[in-house]
Order: structure tokens, then sequence, then C-alpha cells
């Protein structure tokens, strides 16, 4: 099925048609800026008349380096890949982004987050690597970015920037960046501090009409939140000798998000009407560390052998309290989440050449990984006793669990340089775990699975690679699934249950990949068709007792997912204007699953049509002036949510972003960012349903909520020294 097309959404289309037909205009050769057929090279002094600050600025001048950066969602990483803290391990795969031609050891402080830290002064070149090889640190990508850093005996430069977010309410955040990047003899460094607003004042409103039409109820909602994270990190690395290289590297972060929410509620049926008015109070205490460290020998004969670390931690202690302001603020409910999560990690692996066109890796990988969380409940009562760690109110739940993972996981690489052209990768990971639950709920489970990975690319010109790749996935279960949780979505539904009997969800993935790059480095066409085939999928399922209609996540039925995405990305070299960036993105995606409510076949939760992005970026370096804006949004209809007594129906106006970038007075940049200007909608249609399910119930109400965060101005200065 083909998405609903909306009027405002016609320039994606417009401009993805425009660069596809552009395609044809150029005349494909291989670019003078490649080393070989399978890595582009873009020295330093490709990027000097765009004055760069950071790394991150010289990627935004690359055409097609969305898809280095994880615009290919489908199959942006191979098993076993690392999704940030997320995902438990570290995994062949993950981040995309190689320091100097290593992977970074950490799971938040990675390659990716470094990109804004560089200063554009210490790189050398830039490498998109395009095929497989046994000295990569990353298997599994599309593609690969390389941050190549300058060789010195000493070196040093420093970044900085002071910068102030503009909300729609008149509220003023400001915030900072510095870094220092250098080396000195065989040490290499870089330490940063980074203070960024994330402050949100959302407005909203929402109507609720019952099953025969009638008005039922308003609420208006005013709702802050005053985050403000703050992250130092470093990253260190020392060469001993030639052979022989050690990298150390940790991050501490605080993400405390204190806020309030105001609404008032009006009866509709009441005679006259009439409205309440209710507070709540939300304390969030939130901070993260992370250290980790590799070890790495290169032999006489180019085998390597590599250890790592990595050890973090992540609490988050949430308390949210109601008070009811007709009643001189009177407290009728407290509910408190604590999480505590910590992963320790070590992977030992050898890689040695088996002849000049054959290499084998292999090792083991093992991971522990503990949640501890607890969740208070206290409500108001006529006759319950009360507590003062329920906040004065009476005790409905407390419940508490502990939830460790043990898990070890050993693999197998082997690359294949078939001839100049062609490469095959074949990957193969024996993954076991067991996972115990303490607590409220006692159990213990074993797992194992066999994980193979095959990648295939053919360079069929220079310009014009073929990508195959089939691969086993096991996604990771999501420990808060174990446990009693809260749902920050819903105010008629306090906790959400936990399920200890739930399994992983697997997939057979195929995916094939073409990419064009045009002549001189003018742009890159990328298209994907994928088709997943999808075993125990993960929804929400029905654990209802005699007393109470509940539901939990769970593995409901077997489905497949499958699509298609076109990414664009062209300079206007051929109408004589180069400096015009012009990128897109469309993608069309369609599943199927079986209801276990209904007993219908459907679409997956929330997977909705499709999505698209579009922009436009243009560079008069000759005025040291760029400017730009980008568009990002989905196709509307399909994102749906299938819960045991309520359905529902999301939307949401697409989020643009405009800039304007000076480069002036003191050698500073100067950079202006407009945010949402439009005000972007998020937008939610609830039906619920009472008696029963949504298919044995009847259906009570329909909620029709709409809010917004309003529009966002920034100005940020930069500077390098």
């Amino acid at each position: 099925m083909f998405p609903n097309w909306k009027t405002n959404h016609s320039p994606a289309s417009i401009i993805t048609l425009a660069l596809a037909m552009s395609s044809f205009c150029l005349h494909a050769q291989e670019s003078p800026v490649g080393n070989d057929d399978s890595t582009v090279t873009y020295s330093a002094a490709y990027f000097n008349q765009y004055e760069p600050y950071s790394v991150s600025d010289m990627l935004d001048r690359i055409p097609g380096i969305n898809i280095a950066r994880g615009g290919n969602f489908n199959n942006s990483g191979g098993p076993g890949s690392s999704g940030g803290s997320e995902r438990r391990g570290l995994g062949l795969g993950g981040d995309q982004v190689l320091i100097n031609g290593r992977r970074i050891t950490g799971k938040e402080n990675e390659g990716n987050s470094q990109l804004t830290r560089i200063p554009a002064n210490q790189v050398e070149r830039i490498e998109i690597i395009r095929g497989t090889s046994g000295d990569l640190d990353v298997r599994g990508g599309s593609q690969i970015i390389n941050i190549v850093l300058l060789e010195a005996e000493s070196r040093l430069s420093f970044n900085y920037e002071v910068n102030a977010d503009h909300n729609h309410d008149g509220e003023i955040k400001p915030g900072a960046k510095f870094s220092a990047s250098g080396q000195q003899g065989n040490l290499d460094y870089l330490v940063s501090f980074e203070s960024e607003p994330r402050y949100e004042y959302r407005k909203g409103f929402e109507t609720s009409t019952l099953a025969d039409g009638l008005a039922n109820d308003s609420v208006e909602r005013k709702q802050i939140t005053d985050q403000q994270p703050t992250t130092f990190s470093t990253n260190l690395g020392y060469q001993f000798t030639t052979n022989d290289i050690v990298h150390f590297n940790a991050q501490y972060q605080q993400t405390d998000a204190p806020g309030d929410e105001r609404r008032a509620i009006t009866s509709l049926l009441a005679n006259p009407v009439a409205t309440e008015f209710e507070k709540d109070k939300i304390d969030n205490d939130s901070d993260f560390w992370e250290i980790g460290g590799d070890y790495e020998h290169t032999f006489s004969n180019g085998n390597r052998w590599k250890n790592l670390f990595i050890i973090n931690q992540n609490k988050d202690n949430r308390l949210r309290e109601r008070f009811d302001i007709d009643r001189s603020n009177t407290k009728d409910l407290f509910l408190e989440t604590f999480n505590r999560y910590e992963e320790k990690i070590l992977r030992s692996s050898y890689a040695m050449n088996l002849n000049p066109i054959q290499d084998i890796e292999f090792g083991i990988e093992h991971a522990q990984t503990t949640l501890d969380s607890t969740l208070k409940l206290g409500l108001e009562t006529a006759t319950g006793p009360i507590a003062d760690t329920f906040g004065g109110l009476t005790q409905i739940t407390n419940s508490n669990a502990t939830v460790e993972e043990v898990r070890y996981e050993s693999f197998a690489v082997h690359n294949w340089q078939i001839n100049a052209r062609m490469s095959l990768e074949s990957t193969l990971i024996f993954e076991e775990s067991t996972i115990k639950q303490t607590g409220d709920v006692r159990k213990e489970r074993d797992f194992d699975f066999i994980r193979p990975k095959v990648d295939y690319r053919f360079d069929i010109t220079p310009s014009f690679q073929l990508r195959a790749t089939i691969e086993k996935d096991v996604a990771q279960l999501s420990f808060n699934d174990f446990t009693a949780n809260t749902n920050d979505s819903d105010d008629d539904q306090d906790a959400i249950a936990g399920n200890p009997d739930i399994k992983q969800e697997q997939s057979w993935r195929y995916d094939l990949n073409l990419e064009y790059r045009f002549s001189d480095g003018n742009g890159v066409l990328n298209t994907n068709l994928f088709y997943h085939d999808l075993e125990d999928i993960i929804e929400k399922i029905d654990v209802s007792s005699d007393k109470k209609i509940l539901s939990a996540n769970g593995n409901i039925s077997d489905g497949k997912r499958y699509g298609g995405s076109i990414d664009a990305s062209l300079r206007l070299a051929s109408f004589n204007f180069p400096q015009i960036l012009l990128t897109s993105r469309i993608e069309l995606e369609q599943g199927n699953v079986r209801d276990p409510f209904l007993g219908i076949n459907r679409r997956l939760q929330r997977q909705g049509r499709g999505s698209y992005r579009y922009g436009i970026r243009h560079d008069l370096t000759s005025r040291s002036i760029n400017y730009g804006i980008n568009v990002s949004g989905s196709f509307e209809g399909g994102q749906f949510l299938y819960d045991i007594d309520k359905i529902e129906d999301f939307d949401m106006d697409d989020f643009v972003i405009a800039f304007l970038e000076i480069q002036g007075w003191g050698g500073l940049t100067y950079r202006f960012e407009a945010y949402n200007f439009h005000e972007q909608e998020r937008c939610r249609i609830r039906s619920r349903y009472i008696q029963g399910t949504i298919a044995s119930g009847v259906l009570n109400e329909i909620e029709n909520s709409c809010s917004h965060a309003g529009e966002k101005y920034a100005i940020k200065i930069r500077g390098t020294f």
C-alpha cells in the first residue's frame, strides 16, 4: 500500500524526484577524491573553503554522508551491534565512526559523540569506507567513517562554544561547550565538557467524547521540563611501540530533569459545567558514568591481538506527586521509581591473515548486566493507613526486582577479497546467556542462539556498488519489561505490569542495496530494499487477573516487515551552483502481524507507512556565510498502538530546523538556529473500552489530544585557538 500524501509533504517528493532525474544528467567516472574503488578520501584541504569548526561541520559538506552516519536504518549494523547504553554488550557492529582507524571503547563515549568535540584543524583526512576489511574494528556497517588526525610531535587545539536558547514561553537557557585536543609525543588526548539546555514548555489540549457522541470533558495541560545535561569526557591513547597501543576513555553525565505539569479538567456533563485544577511535581535525578579501555598488539606478521573492557552505571530516580489545587494542594498521588543499571564487559579477539586475499578474526565477549528496580505507589484513601515512605499516603504497590544477565558471545569473522571488485564477509556468532530475576518474582532462564551473517559487495563500476546481506538477528530483551514500571503517557494508568516469561524477538533479515556515486564527488544516490521475517514479536499481551484487566509486553506471534528507501544527495555543479547541496530520503514500509486481542492481521505497533526528510544547504564561501533548512517527518496514518483496553492512533507534524552561520568578528563563528517555527504538533486519538478487552468490551470514550513545545530560537558562538 502507498502512503497518504499530504499537501505539505510534496516538497519531499519533488526533491527526491528532482535528484533522481538529475542523476541521469551526470556521467559517472572515478571521483578525484577517491583513492580506490571502495574508499573515498577527503583531505583537509577540501574543507578549507568552508572554514569548518569541528569534524561534524566537515562531514556536513560531504554528499551522501547520512548513509554512513546511519541513514540506512534497516541495516545499520552487524549482528550483535551496539545501540548505545540500551544494548547490552558491545558486539561487532554498532557505531560507524573510527578515529585513526580504531573504534573508541565505549557505548555512550563512542566515536560518533566525538565529532562535535574534535577541532577541524586537527584532521588530516576523512575516509568513507564502502568495502569490508579484516583491518576494521567495526564489522557489518553499510559504510564506515574514519577520521584520521594529524601526526605531530606536539600539537594542541581548543574548541569552545557559548550558546543560548530562547523558548516560546520567553525562557532563556544558556549553555557551553569546551574541548581540548592534542598530541604530546606518543600520547593523544581529547578532554571535553558540555552543558546543553534541554528545557521544554509543552502546551496541550484534550477533548473526551463518549461513545454516544456526548461531550464528556476537556483537559488543558501545561508542562515544563527543566533539563540541562552536563557531560565530562576524556579519551587518551598511548603508543608504547609501533606494535603496542593502549586507550583509556571515561565519561560522566548528569541529566536531572525536574518539572511540573498543571491541568485544568473541565467536566462538560456537569450542570453547571465545572473545572478542577491539578498539578504534578516531578523530581528526576539521573546520572551516568562509564570507563573503558583497550590494549592492542600487532605481531611482526601483521596479526593483531586486542583486549578491551567497559564498565558503566546509569541511575535514575523519578518521583511524581499529584496535588488537588481546589483542596488546598492536597496530595492524592505518590509514584516513585528507581532504576540502577550496571554493566561490565570484557572482550578479547585475535585477527590473522590467512593469505593475501583472506583473513579471519575470532574471539569471545563476556557481559554481566544488572538492573535493580523499585516502584512505590501511594494513593489518598478514606480509611487506609498512611506511611511517610509513600508521601504520607496509603501504600498501594511496593514492587522491587533485580534482573541479572550473564552472557557469553563467541564469534568468528571471515573476510574474502574474491577479486579487485568483489568481497564476501561471513560472520558466525554463538550467544549463550542466563537471565535471573529475584524480588517479587523469582525466575531463572537459559538461552542460546546461533546468529550467522553474510555480507556480499560488488563494485560494478568505480561509481556503482551492489551490497547484499542476509543475517539472523536476535533482539535483546528490555529489562524494564520484566518489572513493574510507570506509564507517563496515560493519566488513568499509574503503573504497568512486568512479564518474567518474555522471550527474545528473532528475525531473518534480507537487504539489497545499490549505491551510485556521481562524478567529482558531486552526489550519491542510494537505494535499499529489505524484507524481515519476524518471530516471537513483542507487543501487548493479556495478563489480567480475576479482579483487574491488565496487559504487559510479551510475545504475540510471528510476522513480517518489508519496504524500501531512496537516499539522494546532490551538489548542483551541473547547474553551475556547486555550493548548493540538496539532500533527501524517502522510505516506504509495510508489515503484518496477528493481533492477539482482535484476531485480525494488522500493521506492527507504531510502524507507520514510512518516513521522509529533505534539506538544502548553501555555502557562500566568498562571503563566509552558509545557511539551510532541514525537514523530517512521517507519512500520515498507520501509527497505531493496540493495548488490552485501548487503541491509540498517533500523528505528528514535520520537524523543521533552519540555520544561518556567519564567519565574523574575531575569527568566531556565529550560528543562528530556528526550530519548529510552525509549532510542531504531536497528536493522539485514544479509544477506551470497558467491560472487557478491545475485542470483548464496549467503546466507552474517545480522547483526542494534541500538544506542542512551540518554536525555539538559538544562537551559538564558536571559536578555536
